[in-house]
């Protein structure tokens, strides 16, 4: 057989080597035609629990109990039952009250220090069963769980580990296990529960105890798996260091709990967080409505300019804000308290409703995966929310986000944000804007974003202006950007330095909220 009759007809190694060639040159276009992937997240993350608690920025607590009858703060543990009788009480009250003005949760203190139990529990007469209210067949945590499901809010509970009536206090395994029978009571009877919060307050003198955290912490997970424990230094949620709800203008996500002892942890570390940390533990800013507590016939609202400003120096720095808005003893929230939360929800409307930057042009230094890619675009920063956001192209070390306002607009106050589920990364920033000839002035800048962070500053007006990252743990990656005109405070410097701020209450007087006055934003705080 002659060989040559098995070589295919017609085969030229010129084409060959051509069909090669043209198969090399399109690889590059063959391989970029897949999306490139999110970038890498950088540890450590929220779980999913954090996640959802931090975007809900704020709650109310209610401090509710003897002490609101007989004008104290740290009750003795001795008032007797029969004090608590607030016969107009309300729990859905208390929620509506809490929804309309914006406030996801209500946190209420099943427990306060003295021992009584707004519940009735079966491991003390202690409780609401020896009280006249109901005729002793009452229970407010129930009530208010009703209630919130009603109104579509959260529920959380405080149970406090300091009791100054139990008699097993002091007594170490017997206290822990009386506490633990009483948590549990909470979190099996009353359906889902969102916050489980509890310190380490007690007051000089008082016997000694220790306090089996792991274990209570365990029990709450177990029994509430999608409920955030709150304590001075996590596991989930951390205490910012001060009862101003006032956080450091650097305030990170992350920390490392093996640094916290509850009770005894360092107001600083607490503040700040820890670039290094190893744990997620979003800081929670806690705060009073009025001087105390608890409620008192003397005491007066903080005004709604006020509570303005402590937005600001909390969800605006990366915390979630808990004010606490004690009923009477009645068991209403007072009137005047409801009249500064519905202008605190109407102040914080009006000024961020519309971001002016919304119809803006956005382009950026760099996009991550190209100019053909448009998941990573530098759009996406003028979309409310963190699940979208501008990434840009790896291993650059200039990051900027230029900002085309279309025409001159009159601003002073930025918002930006982080996809903290990607991790918190940006450590240092600043908000340039260009005046005439093309000169570019910083007027903003500061140093950890997070969830959420809200800079102030004297009123400008321009047209182009540029985000510029500074510094981060990885590649930056921004979820937002919002301009917004605040006509009720003014600024004279707030930087990553620190802030000074006053309000303008000439133009708050004028200022009207279509048909309703700002009548009582003026009032002098407290």
């Amino acid at each position: 057989m002659n060989p040559s009759q098995n070589t295919p007809k017609n085969k030229n190694p010129h084409s060959q080597n051509t069909l090669l060639l043209m198969l090399l040159l399109l690889l590059p276009t063959l391989s970029n035609s897949f999306p490139k992937p999110p970038p890498l997240p950088i540890l450590p993350l929220p779980t999913f629990n954090q996640l959802q608690w931090q975007q809900t920025e704020m709650a109310l607590f209610l401090h509710f109990g003897p002490n609101t009858f007989n004008d104290s703060e740290w009750g003795t543990g001795r008032a007797d039952p029969a004090i608590f009788n607030p016969e107009s009480m309300d729990a859905l009250q208390w929620a509506r009250t809490a929804s309309e003005a914006g406030f996801s949760r209500v946190v209420l203190t099943a427990k306060h220090h003295d021992g009584f139990c707004l519940w009735p529990s079966d491991l003390t007469d202690y409780s609401v069963r020896s009280s006249p209210w109901r005729g002793g067949a009452g229970d407010v945590v129930g009530e208010l769980a009703e209630a919130a499901r009603e109104v579509g809010i959260g529920l959380g509970l405080y149970l406090s580990p300091w009791d100054r009536h139990e008699p097993s206090y002091g007594k170490t395994r017997e206290y822990n296990e009386f506490y633990v029978g009483q948590m549990t009571e909470l979190l099996t009877r009353y359906g889902e529960i969102k916050e489980v919060w509890l310190d380490g307050a007690k007051g000089k003198g008082e016997k000694d105890m220790d306090y089996f955290f792991d274990c209570w912490f365990d029990l709450i997970h177990q029994l509430q798996p999608r409920a955030i424990i709150f304590s001075d230094g996590g596991p989930d949620a951390r205490w910012v260091g001060d009862e101003a709800a006032v956080s450091r203008s650097t305030c990170w996500s992350l920390f490392n709990k093996s640094s916290a002892l509850i009770g005894h942890t360092d107001d600083y570390y607490s503040g700040r967080g820890d670039p290094r940390g190893l744990d997620w533990v979003p800081p929670e800013c806690d705060v009073s409505i009025r001087p105390g507590w608890f409620w008192h016939k003397s005491e007066r609202p903080k005004n709604a300019t006020t509570l303005l400003d402590i937005y600001y120096k909390s969800v605006g720095r990366n915390c979630q804000l808990l004010l606490n808005v004690p009923p009477n003893s009645s068991g209403l929230i007072s009137e005047e308290d409801i009249q500064v939360l519905q202008e605190f929800a109407n102040l914080r409307s009006i000024i961020f409703s519309t971001n002016l930057a919304e119809n803006a042009t956005v382009t950026a230094s760099s996009k991550r995966g190209g100019i053909n890619e448009t998941r990573f675009d530098p759009s996406h920063v003028l979309r409310d929310g963190i699940y979208t956001y501008w990434a840009p192209e790896e291993r650059q070390c200039y990051w900027t986000v230029y900002v085309d306002l279309g025409q001159p607009v009159t601003f002073n106050v930025l918002r930006v944000q982080e996809p903290i589920q990607m991790g918190q990364r940006i450590m240092e920033f600043h908000l340039d804007i260009q005046r005439g000839g093309g000169e570019w002035t910083m007027i903003a800048n500061g140093t950890t974003i997070g969830y959420k962070r809200l800079l102030r500053f004297p009123k400008v007006e321009c047209q182009f202006l540029r985000f510029v990252v500074g510094k981060a743990r990885a590649d930056p990656l921004i979820a937002y950007i919002g301009l917004y005109l605040d006509l009720f405070s003014t600024v004279k410097n707030e930087t990553s330095r620190g802030s000074h701020s006053h309000f303008n209450r000439s133009q708050a007087i004028r200022f009207k909220m279509g048909n309703q006055s700002l009548k009582g934003v003026t009032r002098a705080a407290m």
